[in-house]
């Protein structure tokens, strides 16, 4: 097991590939909203640990008064993503980050670690199975079925926002909330446009490009978040089979 991780840091970040998308160093439109995106949150206590190797193995957490999410709750971290993929897996990397997350949590005096999951593990969500043999349980809950988890270690527990559990709008068209933390978002704004052209299908895309943004919308989110006909339907990116799913409904 490779024991060499290193934290993205303001000085690092121009160099460093984000571990999501490994690409050549060619530009990638994605690759770069996510850099100008963690740029910004590198001084607000953001952390993206990952192997020191062209790999994904990596861990991403923010103060939870700081995270782009809409949970509500005082002197926690806010876990948006711990995967490891590929021939990686089953070598103790997960294992690794999470401790060092809880580490560093202990350290820093937090309250707890958070994160977003779901009563049926979601694709684009951690692994809620794995935080949950460190403790995390279900600490509140949506109608829709997604959960927050939190590993508390002072007996305070976070919530969802209560404009989160609304999940409704007016409009009827298809509606996307978006932000630009992950690297997927671009190329899965695009795919979707060419299709809803092509289509003439009406579609709203919302960027959520402040934290008070991110705190005040109306479901749960992790970055992305789809609406249709009014309701929340996910968080999950959409390839163009689910799209077409959704749009039958």
């Amino acid at each position: 097991m490779n024991t060499d991780f290193i934290n993205l840091t303001a000085e690092n970040l121009a160099d460093e590939h984000i571990c999501c998308i490994i690409r050549s160093k060619k530009s990638h439109p994605g690759i770069d909203a996510k850099r100008r995106w963690l740029s910004d949150r590198l001084n607000e206590g953001y952390v993206f640990r990952k192997l020191n190797a062209k790999a994904t193995v990596f861990i991403e957490y923010a103060p939870l008064e700081t995270a782009w999410v809409p949970v509500v709750g005082e002197n926690y971290y806010y876990l948006y993503c711990l995967w490891v993929l590929g021939s990686d897996k089953g070598k103790g990397y997960g294992k690794s980050l999470m401790e060092y997350c809880l580490a560093d949590a202990r350290e820093k005096g937090r309250s707890g670690i958070c994160m977003l999951g779901a009563k049926k593990q979601k694709s684009w969500l951690s692994d809620q199975s794995f935080v949950k043999k460190y403790g995390f349980e279900v600490v509140d809950t949506t109608d829709s079925g997604y959960e927050l988890l939190a590993l508390s270690f002072d007996g305070t527990t976070p919530t969802f926002g209560k404009n989160a559990k609304k999940q409704s709008i007016e409009s009827k068209e298809l509606t996307i909330y978006y932000d630009m933390q992950c690297p997927y978002i671009y190329q899965n704004i695009q795919r979707i446009k060419q299709y809803c052209e092509k289509n003439h299908v009406p579609v709203s895309f919302i960027q959520v490009d402040t934290l008070q943004k991110a705190k005040e919308l109306p479901c749960v989110f992790n970055n992305w978040a789809v609406f249709y006909k009014g309701d929340f339907v996910t968080v999950n990116l959409l390839d163009i089979p689910y799209l077409e799913r959704i749009l039958r409904k």
